[in-house]
């Protein structure tokens, strides 16, 4: 078996041995599909990999640097680092970009309102974010490479970076996790089929390179799909029932609306919306497994209670009801839902749902009621597969019960709920407008409090 390049020449092929260099070019662990990868020649390369297992060390980072370092055929090398937005680009990116060229290196300080680095070869390199494509546009490219490239938008590539690339003949990587087979695993094909040598396609699991531990959390935190989605890196068709892990025999299980703990906090998942108005009813207890002690740290979210108006509802209905049942909760109260407030309704004419929320539960609860509400709502699918996870994960535990004579329509949802033909995953809000409302509301606490875990931190050792 070959050894991957020495690390000198790897990285400054040209550049006197004499010149200082930055820690952060710290060794690498050799892996096989990895240095193959490392030393392909073809012009498009995809690599679909599982999650901190090393592509954006490789491609989005040392290889565009290298790229920038040696220059090219043209006295102005450019060079890209694209993420689906600015601020993802700039914290998987900029601060490693910064510390991996030497800074005798630059032929000025970086720019940071332009997040570009500017070489005395005369090269550049610069962070963009792909939510506006049209960045790309204007100047030649020599390399680039697009990171979590299955979020970006479908025409990024075909409409945008590839007449970009035209000029030069310039090379492009696409690196990320699989996200449902949407346009990535599309390319992913063409690169597989492709018999020219222009494109290639990488793949490896994080398990070859990630400590036994770690691979034994995630599959704690996760559950079969979208393990091998996100530590596999395999293109999942999800299709079917959006929440394919419940099951009624283990989901479903009566008695834990009367394990109701009036000083414990209690949690409100809403979801605004006129027929039916909703809201699920939750309350966290210690995991326990009979004969065991109990597990520290681990809880099951039981949901306890429902509101369900079918017809002619609107959020002070719904609050008004939820005083009703557990107006004289004594314990802390945490709402969540959809951060857009709702969009019809009594929000119409009286401000947005959530200071409807709050103008009629604070004169009960006051100083113990709490908004846990981000700016904007999660992905769709990200809610979906943190909300899988929770039902039943890759070891066979469930973290996530509903009680079926305290919350029946939750019960409706998640065996009801499906989501859109063609394999990404999202929900099919038209097929019966009585679902998807309950869930939802459950999937906004559960994505707060309980997300698949994502890895962008820059200066993250992928290998020991």
């Amino acid at each position: 078996m070959t050894a991957q390049p020495a690390l000198k020449e790897q990285r400054f092929e040209g550049i006197e041995e004499s010149e200082p260099v930055s820690d952060r070019w710290y060794p690498l662990r050799y892996h096989l599909t990895q240095s193959e990868m490392w030393q392909s020649t073809a012009r498009f390369n995809v690599v679909h990999a599982g999650r901190r297992s090393g592509k954006t060390e490789l491609m989005g980072k040392r290889k565009p640097v290298l790229k920038a370092l040696k220059g090219g055929r043209w006295p102005d090398t450019r060079v890209f680092c694209g993420a689906p937005t600015r601020d993802q680009a700039r914290r998987i990116f900029w601060s490693d970009l910064k510390l991996m060229v030497p800074k005798q290196l630059l032929a000025r300080p970086p720019s940071e309102s332009h997040l570009s680095l500017y070489l005395i070869n005369g090269s550049e390199i610069h962070v963009l974010g792909m939510d506006k494509p049209e960045r790309i546009e204007g100047p030649p490219w020599d390399h680039g490479v697009l990171d979590e490239y299955g979020n970006m938008k479908p025409q990024t590539w075909g409409e945008h970076v590839r007449p970009a690339l035209s000029d030069r003949g310039g090379t492009c990587d696409f690196i990320g996790v699989p996200e449902g087979r949407n346009h990535y695993y599309n390319l992913d094909k063409q690169a597989k089929a492709d018999d020219t040598g222009t494109w290639r396609s990488w793949h490896w699991f994080s398990s070859e390179i990630l400590d036994p531990e770690e691979i034994e959390q995630a599959k704690r935190d996760l559950d079969e799909l979208t393990y091998q989605q996100e530590y596999e890196g395999s293109f999942i068709s999800f299709s079917g029932m959006a929440y394919y892990n419940f099951r009624e025999g283990r989901n479903c299980q009566k008695g834990w609306a009367k394990k109701y703990n009036k000083v414990k906090p209690l949690i409100l998942a809403f979801d605004f919306n006129e027929s039916p108005g909703v809201c699920a009813i939750l309350q966290e207890f210690q995991k326990f497994i009979p004969g065991q002690i109990p597990i520290i740290g681990k809880t099951t979210t039981a949901i306890i209670g429902e509101v369900h108006i079918p017809q002619n509802s609107n959020t002070i209905r719904v609050c008004d009801r939820i005083l009703k049942d557990w107006g004289k909760h004594q314990g802390h109260v945490f709402c969540y839902g959809d951060a857009t407030g709702g969009a019809g309704g009594s929000a119409k004419v009286a401000g947005s749902d959530w200071d409807l929320v709050k103008q009629v539960l604070y004169p009960t609860f006051r100083h113990r009621l709490h908004f846990k509400v981000d700016a904007a709502n999660p992905r769709e699918r990200a809610r979906v597969n943190a909300m899988n996870s929770r039902l039943f994960n890759m070891l066979g535990e469930v973290y996530l019960i509903v009680d079926p004579s305290a919350a029946p329509n939750v019960v409706k949802d998640f065996e009801g709920v499906r989501v859109l033909a063609g394999g990404t995953g999202e929900i099919d809000k038209k097929r019966d407008p009585e679902l998807t409302h309950l869930s939802d509301g459950v999937g906004y606490y559960i994505n707060k409090e309980y997300p698949i875990r994502r890895y962008e931190a820059s200066g993250v050792r992928y290998w020991k």
